[in-house]
């Protein structure tokens, strides 16, 4: 059993024999950007500071001679040779370095499906090279040309290969982005993005519970962030998404949740209903109902999502259940009155 450790933060994440570097950060809860994971694409190039390893067969177009001599390695075929492997990545808290937003990056539609009365799931593939970003990360998506200002959405699904994006979208009265969202974009339309934003992004190697509170739209970037670490082994300890709707109606995506339910042990699917009382939810605010459903949160990581007000109250309420400041992250952009 060998180490890989993260320079500057000190983690280190163990490694088997013949397992690539990508793969051990992987099953540590850890992610580094990926593409081919053949060596061709470069997409996982990372600097080596300490320690041997193993190449492989990478392509030249890859990984170039001077980045060789600068000492980079292509994560997705590199093999830890010796006891222990340095690299740099991230930051000293072992957050991820963002990437460089890009402007008027040209995405065609792929589908539009209506997920509840008022959100409608939008799917979108780049034209060009896949978008970099971090799962909670999300984009600005408009139509200046039309008079449609460029508003901010979630990314709800992962990074991948075919550089496709998910969002979720609510309709909102008076609201010129998402009613044209709603009324006059369809599939096989081209549209610009800007992105991708934000500093929502988790910590799959944390070692607590973790409890995710979403209302509305604001599940998307939650989505995100508990599938990229559900899929990658973070998340050991028990994780829970609590989301609020007001009918039935308006649960988004049930369906992809109790899947994950039944798929990882660790993993619980809450949802409450705050207009409407059926069997199987629960009813009222999280804000209220939260110290009921989990009395003690001092030793909880929370990742909160939706309105403004939303937000405010669920960190009121987990403040007064012991939830330590530091363990809390919010996502503050949303605001479902003027998109």
């Amino acid at each position: 059993m060998k180490k890989i450790r993260l320079s500057p933060s000190g983690k280190t994440v163990t490694c088997d024999d013949g397992q690539t570097v990508l793969s051990a950060l992987e099953k540590g809860g850890l992610f580094i950007p990926n593409n081919c994971r053949a060596g061709a694409c470069g997409e996982c190039k990372i600097k080596v500071l300490k320690g041997q390893y193993d190449q492989g067969f990478i392509l030249d177009m890859a990984l170039s001679q001077q980045d060789r001599e600068q000492g980079y390695g292509l994560m997705c075929m590199a093999k830890v040779t010796s006891d222990e492997l340095e690299i740099e990545y991230a930051t000293e808290d072992a957050k991820p370095k963002l990437f460089p937003p890009e402007e008027n990056r040209t995405f065609m539609v792929t589908e539009k499906v209506m997920v509840t009365p008022k959100i409608a799931r939008l799917k979108m593939r780049s034209l060009g090279k896949p978008m970099r970003f971090w799962p909670g990360q999300y984009i600005t998506l408009g139509n200046t040309s039309e008079g449609v200002p460029h508003k901010s959405y979630s990314i709800a699904n992962i990074p991948n290969q075919d550089g496709e994006l998910v969002l979720y979208v609510t309709k909102v009265e008076n609201g010129k982005t998402s009613q044209w969202v709603h009324d006059s974009l369809k599939s096989g339309d081209m549209v610009r993005i800007n992105g991708p934003y934000g500093t929502f992004i988790g910590d799959p190697q944390a070692d607590t519970p973790v409890l995710c509170l979403a209302s509305g739209s604001g599940l998307a970037p939650i989505m995100s962030l508990a599938s990229a670490a559900l899929m990658r082994g973070g998340y050991r300890k028990p994780a829970t998404v609590l989301f609020s709707a007001s009918h039935e109606s308006d649960l988004i995506e049930p369906g992809y949740f109790k899947y994950m339910e039944a798929k990882y042990r660790n993993f619980t699917y809450q949802a409450t209903l705050t207009k409407e009382k059926k069997d199987g939810y629960e009813s009222g605010r999280i804000p209220t109902i939260l110290g009921k459903l989990h009395p003690d949160l001092s030793k909880t990581s929370l990742y909160i999502a939706g309105s403004p007000e939303f937000v405010k109250d669920c960190k009121e309420a987990a403040v007064k259940l012991g939830a330590k400041e530091e363990l809390i992250h919010e996502e503050g952009f949303f605001n479902q009155t003027t998109v």
